[in-house]
């Protein structure tokens, strides 16, 4: 028994490797092409590693593409989508979580199936309503629409569920209202359900890129994915440029990870279906 677990160990390591290769495969052709030069890019054969190395597309990018703009413009929609979503995310999770009133269960349902809608259904009308408010292309209209969301409802309500009911009631006896157990005793014992919704907010915005396309006319307005998506020209691409832009783009996203990645596991571990 101790040879077979030790094979079966082994292969479960062997293929978690090769699936780490798989997805970081992707990852690495990217910037080894950003440190190519042009040339070299659109050669044939393609070969993996540069035969020259050169940092000249991210050195270039900062004058080629108005890159500066779209990160500012990526930081401003990514983190304020985020930060509004957990905010009115958590409140909601915990008024069904840990609050007892009429329709609650019905209410619920409808969360539901907002979590099922496909996000396409609903664009074309929410852009007609903010055209009509004069939110196109603003960052009210880029980050109000997504302010909260029917998964992180979800997420943080199972999570809180969870949580022991007699803190509430000791809470309560001491005489804490609703918005103080919320901030101070139910807030810090979800931190790994809201460093996992943080990372999973902030990677589905930063990366967004049809909603910004749709919502945006000028290319002052647009985040990173959008404006180096447009950045094409007819004939010629500049692939050095873009992969360079992509990889810098990346950087916050791995930083936000690394920074939550405890509480993020904890998260993804603690926060399942509960009745």
């Amino acid at each position: 028994m101790g040879a077979k677990m030790k094979i079966w160990r082994a292969a479960q390591y062997a293929l978690l490797g090769v699936a780490a290769v798989v997805i970081a495969f992707p990852f690495v052709w990217m910037v080894l092409t950003a440190l190519k030069p042009e040339s070299e890019i659109v050669t044939f054969p393609p070969s993996l590693l540069p035969k020259h190395w050169t940092f000249d597309s991210f050195v270039h990018i900062w004058s080629r593409v108005p890159f500066l703009m779209f990160f500012k413009n990526s930081v401003v929609f990514a983190f304020g989508v985020t930060l509004l979503s957990l905010l009115f995310d958590s409140m909601a999770a915990y008024a069904f979580a840990r609050l007892k009133f009429r329709g609650r269960n019905g209410l619920f349902v409808l969360i539901l199936i907002a979590l099922m809608l496909p996000v396409q259904v609903t664009m074309i009308p929410l852009f007609i309503m903010l055209n009509d408010w004069g939110w196109v292309d603003t960052y009210a209209g880029l980050i109000i629409p997504r302010a909260t969301n029917a998964f992180g409802i979800f997420m943080l309500r199972q999570f809180f569920i969870g949580l022991p009911g007699e803190l509430d009631e000791a809470a309560r006896i001491d005489g804490s209202s609703e918005l103080r157990l919320f901030a101070r005793i139910i807030l810090p014992l979800a931190k790994p359900a809201i460093a996992s919704l943080f990372v999973f907010h902030l990677m589905y915005n930063w990366n967004d890129l049809m909603w910004p396309l749709i919502i945006t006319n000028s290319q002052a307005m647009r985040p990173l994915p959008a404006g180096l998506a447009l950045f094409m020209g007819q004939h010629v691409v500049e692939y050095g440029i873009l992969t360079a832009g992509a990889t810098i783009a990346l950087a916050p996203l791995v930083i936000a990870f690394l920074t939550a990645q405890k509480y993020f596991i904890q998260g993804v571990a603690f926060t399942g279906l509960k009745e």
